[in-house]
């Protein structure tokens, strides 16, 4: 079985139903995205994200894991849009025929926020909530168990492609593979290893498919949880909240503009 990026802790923030958490996630997104500044990615982050990731004790591996994400994507970002923007017409700085305008700064800085807000949050989910616990409670839910199985799997594909690929390296290395440690002279290499790695994953990918089908997984008949996701009436309450205030965040912008 592959193994996921979860981090088993017992914390607050593990012990929340996976719907409460998915959620949550997504009304994230939705407010971030509605509200076209940085400082409201930034108010999301500061007051959301962050103190998440301290009470679930993954805060180390969160900003690792979302720094080798998000760094080439925002360094690039600024790049681009700092010497290219459209608009932009107050030089910070100038050499040649390169010009890098505030204007596109502040539109570079309002689209990196939100990517940040996204991918930490994204990855947040993903260490704090077992994709078993996520599918049990999303067929709990009412949710179509194939459906449900798509979200969880998903959670496991980055961890399932990097752990294959470890074990095709070692095996590869143990047979005499030299591995250079300069990175222009490593990928001819590692080009070779592409194949038995595609291949790896439709195997699996057909394996789990004969396992569900010997399990009745596209069987129509409701289904009984082994052992139930925790729920409260609080996390319950909170699901009805968290959307209201995600359309707010659509509708208010839309008629203060309007006015």
């Amino acid at each position: 079985m592959a193994s996921t990026l979860y981090v088993d802790q017992p914390s607050p923030v593990h012990r929340l139903n996976p719907v409460t958490k998915l959620v949550a996630l997504l009304c994230i997104i939705v407010i971030v995205f509605a509200i076209p500044v940085w400082w409201a990615a930034a108010i999301v982050l500061v007051g959301v994200i962050v103190p998440a990731a301290a009470v679930s004790r993954c805060g180390g591996r969160l900003a690792r894991i979302g720094g080798q994400i998000l760094l080439p994507i925002v360094v690039v970002l600024f790049i681009v849009q700092g010497l290219t923007f459209p608009g932009g017409e107050t030089p910070v700085w100038q050499w040649g025929v390169a010009t890098v305008t505030s204007e596109g700064l502040v539109f570079a800085l309002n689209i990196g926020a939100r990517i940040i807000c996204l991918v930490l949050a994204s990855v947040l989910l993903v260490l704090t909530t077992h994709p078993g616990d996520l599918m049990s409670a999303l067929t709990e839910r009412g949710m179509s168990p194939k459906f449900s199985y798509i979200i969880s799997s998903t959670l496991q594909l980055i961890p399932a492609f990097r752990d294959r690929a470890d074990s095709i390296l070692l095996a590869q290395q143990a047979r005499g593979l030299a591995v250079p440690r300069n990175p222009v002279r490593r990928l001819p290499v590692l080009m070779p290893l592409l194949g038995p790695l595609v291949l790896g994953m439709f195997t699996d990918v057909e394996e789990r498919s004969t396992a569900m089908e010997a399990r009745g997984f596209g069987s129509t008949a409701r289904r009984t949880s082994l052992v139930p996701v925790a729920d409260s009436p609080a996390q319950r309450v909170a699901r009805w909240i968290m959307p209201v205030i995600a359309l707010a965040a659509i509708v208010v912008p839309i008629i203060l503009e309007a006015l």
